[in-house]
């Protein structure tokens, strides 16, 4: 094929008085065919194949790929996908620049100048998920809690301003700014991008990916990015294209609004529920219809956000006036403005009224329909009503064999008559609650008790209405005379400083106080783990009656074990609902219809009596302000002094340091040579973990508290790190020896080859010894032997954790073998050199009646191809059982990285020519 083939598409463009050229979709559609009906995320696709089409990583019939994908709503294509930029949080940003770090010794051991290793396509990097829970409820709470932060972290900041100084086309968020998708949303993002390139200024879709799973928030501001392995992001950064199929497109077509008193949390819960059901996983989820004029950005950032949690890999809404008015209330330029308009009309990315495209499939919601919501008590799909709750958490404890029957000799409930305020909270007693004394006060902790309320994550404290919502009733209530109850732990860490100045302006920031809803950090917090201690008699009394608590979050994430260890149930909830559960301080208080407590007067006050008007609310979102937003982000590099005054070695490659227990040299590249070595089929593999159906990556990855018993706690105990200053897991996911101990170590995780056991344990097969998974490893090692996994379906789900990878390589894992996989995680094993297989239909791990006893053997491993299939022998006292495994390594390219031992190993040997 010659390059006369491929389509000539640059045209120019005049917007906002500048010239631009740009691959005009319009002129490809005169050779390609028509593409006005092509759902706008798959044009953004193909805008990106056209601008890198060079007839070898991209070609002709990836062009005609996209336009015919129109016939049949899917296609069987790969194609390599470059996206425009890369965006970290520090989390997944600190082993992410370890491993560049590691690359350039690498480098440097090969004989070549370690300076050839730098990130090809911008990199933002925003410190967002250190701040912990420490401090709460009083005035000097954010400062003490960034004190704590920069004296935990310190060793991680000074490597992080390391690699700000060290390579090109990387900057630094310094803590204390924001959560990496709000400042994304506010600040970062353009809509559509440019770049000087052989002396013209060439403007294309801004396209990302990013190594938080929420980075689908941006599809909000007509942005395609979505989350992928740090793994993945750094091949990204260096240069690689994501290698993609072309993903099916499902339309959800929104038309109405939504009714006074139901907010965006209460849409988003309905909207991750439905799509959950529908079955959208590795699928784009496309928004369309005129109900999206009557949708504020910050309400589609709200629905794009948890993309992740209704299982899509991204949730895109297109760009139209609403994306201009939200850029320009934001502080974006009047020229950036007028080209993201004059670009997205030219090129068939505007939402025009009654857009109609072709799609994958499609599902409806009429917005007028969406009633108050929560989700939980461990799923954010699994959304129930709020005049449900009582008998959702009811059902809870039933499935834990426990009574929810409230005491019948004790006071009585309001109903909407009004009865006397007697013995609320006693009515709630059991036979396990717990008597406890707290800050010289003395009260009854009952099942149900709220023990966090967390005003939390990106996926709402970006939204004005929401949070002027809880700041409105937060007053309401105060009024009233309400007050939260004292075994309730409260929180407000909003996704950048532009939240603060609009609650001050709104005057509402001071009944949010007066709450306990005091500012604690800006950056993502409980939704991560990051909640922090619960005070120490509230911890007792509910390990002593094993009592079943509740936390309420505005967040995305309410995994078991997330939020809090000793946390059993986990709600997700709007902004204003946090504070209404703070006041009623159990989750079996029935919100619509029974008291949240009595005024002055004595007299019962309900959710609906202090719950803020429509009308309220947008009087409030007025004060919201350009200039918020550009004094805000004028200095947004810069960092207060205490990250200015941190002094870092000016070198190019990173001088490591042995007594670090944050940043360790990884094993990754050791003893590695120009050519990859030969692959070894498995022989006599053991089973580290039998597990079931969704394993999340929370469960196999090192996530929230280390616990001082465990082998990572045991590691830093023995390097002379006291408990107090462990940290979490997310932040020493720089150092490989704390990581691959916590692999596996989730308090929740369910081990099949142990009975009625629940934690990271396992048993050494061969000794028939249980101990943690790390131990058992360790021991396989010393022993010769290959290890494998083997789980249920969905393996893998949940956030974008390249550590649950990585810790899984380090264990000794070949492969592991499961019925189906979560779409990143599967991209991760790859990435590592694990192998995933998949079982055929029909097939289990239940169906072959394994134990965990079993020796597996896997052939074929050297003569690999896409999708191809491999032969596993499951050996045991009883006999054999063979199985003809689908190897889940879908792309010529996952193959490639797979061979080379892993996808940096493959990008190192190509930027030095090796491969």
């Amino acid at each position: 094929m010659s390059n006369d083939a491929l389509p000539d598409t640059l045209e120019t463009l005049d917007a906002g008085g500048h010239t631009y050229h740009f691959h005009s979709l319009p002129k490809a559609a005169e050779t390609l065919g028509d593409i006005d009906r092509l759902p706008k995320t798959l044009k953004t696709l193909l805008e990106n194949q056209l601008r890198f089409a060079d007839d070898e990583s991209v070609e002709r019939e990836d062009l005609q790929a996209l336009v015919d994908w129109q016939q049949q709503g899917h296609s069987d294509r790969e194609i390599g996908y470059r996206p425009a930029r890369v965006l970290m949080q520090d989390f997944t940003g600190v082993p992410g620049v370890v491993d560049l770090a590691s690359m350039r010794a690498a480098v440097e051991a090969l004989g070549e100048d370690p300076a050839r290793i730098n990130p090809l396509s911008p990199v933002d990097l925003i410190i967002d998920h250190s701040v912990m829970v420490d401090k709460f409820g009083n005035p000097t709470a954010f400062k003490d809690n960034v004190a704590i932060e920069m004296e935990r972290n310190h060793e991680r900041y000074e490597f992080l301003r390391w690699g700000q100084q060290a390579f090109d086309n990387f900057r630094v968020v310094p803590p204390g700014t924001g959560i990496c998708h709000q400042v994304n949303l506010e600040y970062l993002g353009q809509t559509v991008w440019t770049k000087e390139q052989d002396g013209k200024t060439l403007a294309y879709p801004d396209t990302l990916v990013g190594t938080d799973s929420h980075t689908t928030m941006i599809n909000g501001l007509g942005v395609l990015g979505w989350g992928v392995g740090g793994i993945e992001a750094e091949a990204a950064m260096l240069g690689q294209p994501v290698s993609m199929l072309i993903p099916k497109v499902v339309g959800f077509k929104l038309t109405g609004k939504l009714r006074e008193g139901i907010t965006a949390t209460d849409l988003v819960l309905t909207v991750t529920e439905m799509l959950r059901k529908k079955g959208v996983v590795g699928k784009f989820v496309e928004f369309y219809g005129d109900g999206l004029k009557d949708l504020p950005l910050a309400d589609r950032a709200t629905i794009a956000n948890m993309a992740p949690e209704y299982g899509a890999t991204c949730g895109f809404f297109p760009v139209d006036d609403e994306t201009l008015t939200y850029m320009r209330l934001t502080g974006r330029d009047d020229a950036q403005l007028a080209l993201v308009e004059a670009y997205s009309k030219a090129q068939g990315l505007w939402r025009e009224p009654g857009d109609e495209p072709i799609f994958s499939d499609t599902l409806a919601l009429d917005m007028t329909e969406v009633e108050a919501s929560l989700a939980g008590p461990k799923r954010p799909q699994d959304r129930v009503a709020l005049k449900d709750m009582k008998s959702a958490f009811a059902k809870v404890m039933e499935d834990d064999g426990k009574s929810a029957t409230p005491s019948e000799d004790k006071g009585r409930l309001f109903s909407e008559g009004g009865q006397t305020a007697v013995g609320v909270e006693e009515s709630y007693e059991h036979h396990d609650s717990q008597d406890v004394a707290l800050d010289g006060e003395a009260f009854r902790l009952n099942p149900g008790a709220v023990v966090i309320a967390a005003i939390t994550s990106c996926t709402n404290t970006s939204n004005p209405s929401v949070m002027m919502a809880a700041g409105l009733l937060a007053r309401k209530a105060r009024e009233k005379g309400l007050h939260t109850k004292p075994w309730v732990k409260t929180s407000l860490a909003p996704g950048s400083k532009v939240v603060t100045d609009y609650l001050v302006a709104g005057g509402v920031q001071e009944d949010l106080n007066a709450l306990g809803f005091n500012l604690v950090g800006y950056g993502c917090t409980t939704c991560i783990g990051n909640s922090g201690p619960l005070a120490g008699p509230i911890e007792e009394a509910i390990e002593e009656g094993d009592l079943t608590v509740a936390s309420v979050l505005s967040g995305n994430r309410n995994f078991e074990g997330r939020v809090h260890p000793l946390v059993k149930t986990n709600w997700l909830a709007s902004p204003p609902l946090v504070v209404a559960y703070a006041l009623a301080g159990n989750v079996q208080l029935d919100l619509i219809r029974e008291p949240l407590g009595t005024d002055h007067h004595g007299k019962p006050v309900f959710l609906k009596d202090i719950w803020p008007s429509q009308a309220e609310i947008a009087e409030a979102v007025e004060q919201v302000n350009t200039e918020m937003f550009r004094k805000e982000y004028a200095e947004v590099f810069d960092g207060d002094e205490v990250w200015k005054a941190i002094e870092v070695p000016q070198s190019k490659v990173y001088q490591w340091s042995t007594d670090s227990t944050y940043i360790q040299h990884p094993p990754f590249f050791e003893g590695m040579g120009r050519t990859p070595d030969a692959i070894e089929d498995v022989r006599d593999a053991r089973v580290l973990a039998l597990l079931g159906d969704s394993v999340t990556t929370d469960h196999i990855s090192p996530a929230g508290a280390i616990k001082p018993d465990s082998p990572a706690g045991r590691y830093l105990q023995e390097r002379g790190v006291k408990p107090v200053d462990f940290n979490s897991y997310g932040s020493r996911r720089g150092n490989h020896e704390v990581m691959m101990r916590g692999t596996f170590a989730n308090v929740r995780i369910k081990n099949e080859m142990l009975d009625g056991v629940v934690g990271g344990e396992t048993r050494h097969v061969p000794s028939g010894e249980q101990m943690p998974i790390y131990d058992a490893a360790m021991r396989y090692q010393q022993e010769g032997t290959p290890l494998v996994v083997i789980a249920g379906k969905e393996y893998g789900t949940g956030s974008s954790r390249d550590w649950a990878a990585k810790g899984t390589r380090l264990l000794g894992v070949r492969a592991v073998l499961a019925e189906s996989y979560e779409r990143i995680h599967r991209s991760n094993l790859i990435g590592m050199g694990v192998v995933p297989l998949q079982f055929p239909e029909g097939e289990s791990r239940k169906t072959l009646g394994l134990t965990g006893e079993e020796r597996v053997s896997i052939e074929g491993l050297s003569e690999l191809t896409p999708g191809g299939k491999v032969k596993v022998t499951i050996a045991s006292d009883q006999g054999e059982k063979k199985v003809e495994a689908l190897c889940r390594i879908d792309t010529a390219n996952e193959l490639e990285y797979y061979r080379h031992g892993g996808i940096l190993h493959y990008v190192l040997r190509k930027m030095i020519g090796a491969a």
